[in-house]
């Protein structure tokens, strides 16, 4: 027997949502016992769709992710101990809620600070199920006062202090509604973090990349961090072949195709590209 509402909070970010915001919601509604969106000036159809539904709308200036979300989990007026993070391109599956309100049906033992969750990818349609995207596990589900996002300008995590703990239940991910939507995005997307990986941070709270342990997070850093010490343009050629050939991501399909190229070498080039042509810019003063 399912026990909503859920003793949980979730927050979900939007900036001119409105194609994805209502399926977004709607997924989400009578789970939690309170929904927060945090809005960063919207001028389409977002708020006046949330009109329509009970949650909480609360307007914040936008500068990056990582403050946005950390000031909603430090600012909202979060009236329980557990908050859920969420996109406006994310739903919760029935096998999420009915799994997250099995576990809140009895108390959660005080050592378990989180949990984790995998995304399901959705591009064009298809579950994107190869090429080492599934299952990705991120910590969106945790203890208000023991997670916090990652300072950095692209690819943030949460980093939760403390014993996490696996679910089987899936949040799907909407990667793009258009091929034009997706390349516009990660072309920005890609200054973050060409921009980063030039100037990296000194300080601040990331994730440790590490193969030891039961984090998959931390595991999925470490192997980033490799990958950041290949040579510039070698390492989107070596990253594609691994994805698409050693992990199938062929067996994805047509749309596989797609999504592994750009995904997995255009995005990655484009990012070499740029962190080259701040060196070049760089040397030149």
């Amino acid at each position: 027997m399912l026990n909503y509402p859920v003793p949980i909070s979730i927050i979900i970010l939007t900036f001119n949502e409105e194609k994805n915001i209502k399926a977004c919601i709607e997924s989400a509604l009578n789970f939690a016992e309170e929904i927060f969106v945090v809005d960063s000036g919207s001028t389409d159809a977002t708020l006046s769709i949330l009109e329509n539904y009970p949650v909480q709308v609360v307007h914040h200036l936008f500068e990056n992710y990582s403050q946005q979300r950390n000031w909603a989990i430090q600012h909202l007026p979060i009236s329980t101990q557990w908050v859920l993070n969420m996109d406006a391109d994310h739903r919760l599956t029935e096998e999420f809620r009915t799994e997250v309100s099995a576990l809140f049906s009895k108390p959660i033992a005080d050592d378990i600070h989180g949990f984790l969750a995998s995304r399901k990818t959705i591009f064009m349609n298809k579950w994107i199920k190869y090429g080492g995207h599934y299952p990705t596990y991120h910590a969106v589900l945790f203890r208000k006062d023991k997670g916090l996002c990652e300072e950095k300008l692209y690819d943030q995590h949460f980093k939760v202090e403390g014993k996490t703990q696996k679910l089987k239940g899936d949040i799907i991910d909407l990667i793009t509604e258009s091929l034009s939507t997706f390349t516009l995005r990660h072309d920005k997307w890609s200054n973050l973090e060409a921009f980063e990986q030039f100037h990296p941070p000194q300080h601040g709270a990331v994730i440790k990349g590490s193969l030891q342990g039961e984090n998959p997070i931390a595991r999925r850093r470490y192997m980033k961090n490799l990958y950041e010490r290949f040579p510039l343009f070698v390492r989107p050629f070596v990253y594609f072949f691994i994805r698409y050939f050693l992990r199938l991501g062929f067996l994805d399909g047509k749309e596989g195709l797609i999504f592994h190229f750009l995904q997995c070498f255009w995005f990655r080039f484009l990012i070499d590209a740029k962190i080259y042509e701040l060196k070049k810019q760089h040397d030149e003063h």
